[in-house]
């Protein structure tokens, strides 16, 4: 009880306690006055971009800039007597026409150059003046000119400033045409390639063909020659022909002259067939010119070696059908003409006689076919491979090949394979090889060859081992011979087969070569009426039949039949002699005009010959401009559209030739 007394009693006494220590509390203070402003804290973050302001309007037209000057080369005939060239010629001025007025005067002629007919004095007793006052060579050596104008503007050097007509000239312009004047005579080598009928449709036919061969579609593919740096076009025609023949072309080539159809080595004041006529119209050629200057000389061909274009190296005869003595007509004979075996045997006598003082070591090397044209017609002289009863056709009874090796005691004749892969390349001095009676093989028949050949690709590769001997250098013909006779044959598939072969002996030479040294040129004597139609697809076999983008199956024409990708506007026609490799088996056979029906004919295999519209024994060349391509020194003067002829001025540029020609003969 006491106790719950004295606990009642405590706690009364503790909340007493708590009621004396908080009291009320008491009304708000008046606010005192406000402190000292504190530091400014950091800026805040920016905010987001406000929306963009409508545009102004537009601001005047400027005034329109002044006109750009044209560039201009102007070509001046120039008369006997002239201070430049005295015994007449051409001036060539490049510039650009400040005054646009379409002539240069003044300091508008940025640089001058001439094209002049030497004097005789220079080539005494020479005829090499027969070429050199050629209006068709002198023009072409003014194309050459106005190519090196063209070569020098589009490297730059001759631009306009962009803000005044002023002229402007490039701080690297005198250099450069010093560099021009310079890169004269750096070829210590000239190799020329000629794809006889190696059209463009040819080339590009090929390209295919090759690409589908190696697992492509064959479209994307490109032969070796399709590479090279620079290309442009030559018109073929001839003097007196729109569509032209390999003669008047390859002479062309050879010597910077245009010509006639059918002669070779001369001008076209000859009359063909007319020995009478030959004398005092032969031309030099780039061969020859390399031979007096020193030079190793080497001529190939898959054709006869006495057929036009490889005779067009070394030969100058009324006919190029005048390959041995049964050729030509007797009053040609008893006239003092010689057939052209003969010539490419005597080249080095011959060319000797009409230079006087002049003495040179003849052709090195000689590869290709034709071997009748240098035997008797007499079966005793037969080649161990010989395939016809009698093998030579001269009925002079002189056995060329012996005359030859008589000649030249320190060369070596061979007529195979085996004495071909026998030659050293190291000793071998010259060597003449005949490898088949008539035209070599075709590349896909080589080996049905009896006693087998040499392809293109091995005989070049011999002949540049050989040549390159010489430390003066060598000029080298190369020509695949027989695409020509494939397309003459309706045969694309031989005709393609042998071009690839050409673009691989091309690969050969250029792996051989310096382009620091070696200017190799390619091209074509002519083309072929020969077509790539129809709209095939992507990757479509192009020997077989049309099969147009989207479809599986054969397009029809409107006769309700197939029809091929290749063919040809004449010729022989249709034939279809299935695994047969050799195109000229069809002239056994008859014609075949008209549209056949190839719905169940392999066109791809090797003895399809392709369809013709015009029936003809055989198919014929075309009139079209045909491809140049090149590389190494003066490769750069190959651009634009050319007369066939500047090929040669081209080949002169770069080795020099007429200039160390003149050196020799003086």
């Amino acid at each position: 009880m006491n106790l719950f007394k004295l606990s009642l009693v405590a706690v009364a006494i503790m909340g007493l306690s708590a009621c004396s220590l908080d009291g009320d509390d008491g009304r708000d203070g008046v606010d005192g006055i406000d402190g000292v402003d504190g530091a400014a804290g950091a800026d805040g973050a920016d905010g987001a971009d406000g929306a963009d302001g409508a545009d102004g309007q537009n601001g005047a037209d400027g005034q329109d800039g002044s006109n750009g000057l044209n560039s201009l080369v102007i070509q001046t005939a120039l008369a006997v007597g002239d201070a430049n060239c005295p015994n007449s010629g051409v001036q060539i001025d490049s510039g650009l026409d400040a005054n646009s007025d379409g002539a240069l005067t003044g300091d508008e002629i940025e640089s001058t150059s001439y094209v002049c007919v030497p004097a005789s004095t220079e080539v005494s007793n020479s005829e090499l003046l027969t070429s050199l006052n050629n209006d068709w060579f002198v023009a072409a050596a003014a194309e050459v000119e106005a190519n090196k104008t063209v070569w020098l503007e589009a490297t730059g050097a001759l631009t306009t400033n962009s803000t005044s007509s002023a002229k402007v000239v490039v701080t690297s312009k005198e250099n450069l045409q010093r560099t021009v004047t310079e890169m004269r005579g750096q070829a210590k080598n000239v190799i020329l390639f000629v794809g006889d009928g190696m059209g463009v449709s040819t080339v590009t036919a090929a390209r295919i063909l090759d690409g589908q061969m190696k697992g492509l579609d064959g479209e994307e593919n490109k032969l070796s020659f399709d590479n090279f740096p620079f290309a442009g076009l030559a018109k073929t025609y001839n003097v007196d022909a729109q569509t032209p023949d390999s003669a008047g072309t390859m002479t062309a080539m050879m010597s910077g002259v245009k010509t006639d159809v059918g002669v070779i080595g001369v001008d076209e004041d000859i009359e063909r067939g007319d020995c009478s006529t030959v004398a005092g119209n032969e031309l030099v050629t780039a061969l020859e010119l390399a031979e007096i200057a020193g030079k190793s000389t080497g001529v190939i061909s898959t054709a006869r070696i006495t057929h036009a274009t490889p005779a067009a190296t070394y030969a100058k005869s009324a006919d190029r059908n005048w390959e041995d003595v049964s050729d030509m007509p007797a009053e040609a004979v008893t006239a003092g003409c010689t057939d052209i075996a003969d010539q490419l045997v005597n080249f080095e006598s011959n060319l000797e006689a009409r230079f006087a003082g002049l003495d040179v070591d003849g052709i090195e090397v000689v590869f290709g076919g034709g071997r009748r044209h240098f035997l008797p017609r007499d079966a005793a002289f037969n080649s161990p491979d010989a395939v016809s009863a009698v093998e030579g056709d001269r009925t002079d009874n002189r056995d060329l090949t012996a005359e030859w090796q008589s000649m030249y005691t320190n060369g070596v004749y061979v007529f195979d394979q085996s004495g071909f892969d026998g030659l050293s390349t190291e000793t071998t001095e010259r060597v003449f090889g005949l490898f088949n009676e008539s035209h070599m093989q075709y590349e896909a028949d080589r080996v049905n060859d009896v006693a087998g050949e040499p392809s293109l690709s091995e005989m070049t590769e011999k002949a540049i081992q050989i040549l390159d001997n010489n430390q003066d250098g060598f000029f080298l013909m190369v020509e695949s011979g027989r695409i020509d006779h494939g397309h003459h044959a309706g045969s694309a598939y031989n005709a393609l087969t042998d071009t690839i072969e050409f673009a691989n002996a091309v690969a050969a030479a250029d792996a051989m070569t310096s382009d620091d040294d070696t200017l190799i040129i390619v091209t074509a004597d002519h083309s072929h009426v020969f077509t790539i139609a129809g709209y095939p697809k992507r990757g479509n076999p192009i020997l077989g039949k049309v099969v147009n983008v989207g479809s599986d199956e054969p397009a029809l024409a409107a006769d309700d039949m197939p029809y091929t990708t290749l063919g040809y506007t004449n010729g022989f026609g249709f034939q279809n002699l299935g695994s047969e490799t050799d195109a000229d088996a069809v002239y056994s056979l008859n014609i075949n005009t008209g549209r056949m029906d190839l719905t169940s004919v392999d066109t791809t295999t090797t003895g399809y010959h392709q369809e013709a519209l015009v029936p003809l024994g055989s198919e014929t060349h075309a009139g079209e401009d045909v491809g140049i391509y090149a590389k190494g020194p003066g490769a750069w003067l190959v651009n634009g559209t050319n007369e066939q002829s500047v090929i040669f001025h081209v080949m002169d540029y770069a080795g020099d030739m007429v200039e160390q020609a003149n050196n020799e003969v003086e």
